[in-house]
């Protein structure tokens, strides 16, 4: 088994209980488990700097390796806000981009360049989005070019503390918290529980450790979209007299996508699991096939499947989450 498989696709599973791999690694997380410890020593005692910028910051992270909803949760979040008339900015590392510099996403930037996510981010609100090596030169960056907004989410970052945040949203998916062991004996980035305002559960319920958490159920939307923006409703691609349909998807959890692409009521014929972030610049045309992909994954694919469809996720947090939310919120800004 080459390394790539083993860390995309075994060590996930080894994370899921306390058996005999996880415990040959728990002596490496405990040395990670200290690192981590001293450098929130260093942040806290002020030997490394935490930047506050003027707008108020929401973080939307997690506490585990891998893919568990952020940019959805991201999104939801920004439409929801930009709805209320806030002004509303996007900051990104950008994972996966080949860049390095601090720039603007637009519409016709590269996903290459900016980075699938803060792309798709763009696309899907609207929002200025910023990408930077650091958080907070994104941040800068974003609000000298529109120093009208008041309130900046940052996609990812909850273990990124040279950023001061007001607000802390923690997105868990189906899995938890694992084994509830550090990296790399267990899934955690960091020890957990810690404080933060929200713990948002985008799959079915699991145990998220001593946190109760708000639902927010993810979905595949009822259509595909072509690379020209037309819809097509996914009920057609069902039909027996369907072509074959083909999956493929560059995330954290592929499966999880084809699971669902399944639940849909769609036959698949092959799948694809690809890296996370995964540039498709080796992919080689494949005619006469019908190729679905994740909205994140669609911008890289089109360049070289133009006629795959992309099939939206929607993600939809429960009430109680956006009124916690909004009050909180409400009282920062009044402070």
């Amino acid at each position: 088994m080459g390394l790539n498989a083993f860390l995309h696709q075994q060590l996930p599973r080894v994370w899921l209980k306390r058996g005999p791999v996880a415990r040959l690694l728990w002596p490496v997380s405990v040395v990670y488990s200290a690192l981590i410890a001293l450098r929130r020593v260093a942040y806290k005692t002020g030997l490394f700097k935490t930047q506050r910028v003027p707008a108020l910051v929401i973080v939307v992270g997690n506490v585990v390796a891998g893919g568990a909803g952020k940019t959805p949760v991201t999104i939801a979040v920004a439409k929801h806000l930009l709805a209320q008339g806030f002004k509303v900015g996007v900051i990104s590392r950008g994972h996966g981009r080949r860049t390095q510099d601090t720039r603007a996403v637009t519409d016709n930037s590269a996903p290459l360049d900016v980075g699938d996510e803060p792309l798709l981010i763009h696309q899907a609100t609207g929002a200025p989005v910023w990408v930077a090596r650091t958080r907070a030169d994104a941040a800068m960056g974003l609000l000298q070019a529109h120093p009208q907004v008041q309130i900046l989410l940052c996609d990812d970052g909850l273990q990124h503390l040279a950023l001061a945040r007001d607000i802390e949203i923690c997105v868990m998916d189906e899995r938890g918290i694992g084994n509830g062991w550090l990296l790399p004996a267990g899934p955690l980035r960091e020890a957990w529980p810690r404080p933060v305002d929200a713990v948002l559960q985008t799959g079915p319920v699991g145990t998220t450790g001593a946190f109760a958490a708000y639902h927010a159920p993810r979905r595949l939307a009822p259509y595909a979209l072509t690379a020209n923006g037309r819809r097509i409703d996914l009920q057609s691609l069902a039909r027996k007299d369907a072509p074959p349909l083909h999956a493929v998807a560059g995330l954290a959890r592929p499966d999880a996508f084809f699971a669902m692409l399944r639940q849909s009521g769609l036959h698949l014929s092959s799948t694809t699991a690809l890296p996370d972030h995964h540039t498709y610049q080796d992919w080689h045309k494949q005619p006469h096939r019908t190729w679905l992909c994740t909205e994140k994954d669609a911008a890289k694919l089109w360049l070289h499947e133009p006629g795959a469809l992309a099939v939206p996720l929607e993600l939809t947090p429960e009430p109680g989450f956006w009124k916690a939310l909004d009050t909180r919120i409400g009282q920062l800004l009044t402070r």
